[in-house]
């Protein structure tokens, strides 16, 4: 993986001068804060009467995985495929990214569930499949991004979890050792081809537009893998059962899966729950709760993002625990 040497996110105060220097354009900037995640602050900018999204990488973004130059080299190959945004400027020292807005609409969690939008998320999928895989490759797996966060959270402990007081669990000895088991159940036989993956479907990486077909925003995760990765992220995501899991893989191969690629997926789930559960840990870290982001509030819109992933953190504990049974090998 290729080192970031981001600096740490600009103050407030900064903020309209970095957006003046590398989002394009001559005139004053108008900026909105979007919110902040574990390796990016974003925000909306606007400037000579056109909108950009810019992105700023977060102080140890690079630890969590975010390799900026990669990404950019997959979202220019994206972009000219017409499945993300056009990069306006890309400066991976600085941890910057100014894309062009999109503008569209994100699904509903119902109509993500739908037939007709399983359908659409599949062929979506081969799209993204089926682009050629730039140079310098970033090769991850799903025991790849568990070593980051677990490394991230053995080195951030300090204190009393924020998920513990919040409700969530962390992840014990026993999630620990189901994902173990599967992650070698996973590396037995032939290895499937590898693609590349977004790697992060979700409805509100997913924008549609009235003029062309669905565009995915944040590509940051993205990387090489095998395709049922991304069937297992939005499995995940939009919390599909096992019907609807398999109707999405029908429609993305189809044709009716074979056993073994119904049970793969369905490992391959699991595992990204996993994966969730301890993004979930290192983003309500005491570490990281102490570190305000410029441009967002830092009392009542914070707590309320930490309320929520403090609650998804919970679910997936509970779903984790219920499917342990199912995915024993």
């Amino acid at each position: 993986m290729t080192a970031l040497g981001a600096a740490p996110s600009p103050l407030a105060s900064d903020l309209e001068q970095l957006a003046a220097r590398h989002v394009p354009g001559s005139g004053p900037v108008k900026i909105d804060a979007l919110g902040s995640g574990l390796v990016n602050s974003s925000y909306r900018v606007r400037r000579d009467g056109m909108l950009f999204s810019l992105r700023i990488a977060a102080p140890r973004a690079a630890q969590l995985g975010l390799d900026r130059d990669w990404e950019c080299r997959v979202l220019r190959c994206a972009s000219a495929a017409g499945i993300a945004p056009r990069v306006e400027r890309c400066e991976p020292a600085a941890g910057v990214l100014v894309t062009r807005w999109v503008e569209g609409r994100c699904w509903t969690a119902a109509e993500a569930t739908s037939p007709e939008k399983l359908e659409i998320v599949a062929r979506l999928a081969r799209r993204v499949h089926a682009l050629p895989i730039p140079a310098e490759p970033r090769v991850l797996g799903p025991a790849q991004w568990i070593a980051f966060y677990r490394r991230s959270l053995a080195g951030g402990r300090g204190g009393e979890s924020p998920s513990r007081r919040r409700g969530a669990h962390e992840a014990g000895g026993a999630l620990e050792r189901s994902a173990q088991t599967l992650l070698e159940a996973l590396a037995q036989g032939p290895p499937p081809p590898a693609l590349l993956c977004h790697s992060d479907l979700h409805v509100h990486n997913l924008v549609v537009t009235q003029v062309a077909e669905p565009v995915l925003l944040d590509w940051e995760y993205a990387h090489v893998s095998e395709a049922l990765w991304d069937l297992a992220g939005w499995s995940s995501n939009a919390d599909l059962g096992t019907e609807r899991r398999q109707l999405l893989l029908e429609s993305y191969l189809g044709r009716e899966p074979a056993a073994a690629e119904a049970m793969r997926l369905e490992w391959l789930v699991w595992l990204y729950d996993y994966v969730c559960l301890l993004w979930s840990e290192i983003y309500l870290s005491p570490a990281r709760a102490g570190a305000a982001e410029p441009g967002v509030p830092e009392v009542g819109a914070v707590d309320a993002l930490a309320d929520g992933v403090a609650i998804r953190a919970g679910r997936l504990t509970e779903r984790l625990q219920r499917a342990l049974g199912a995915c024993r090998t």
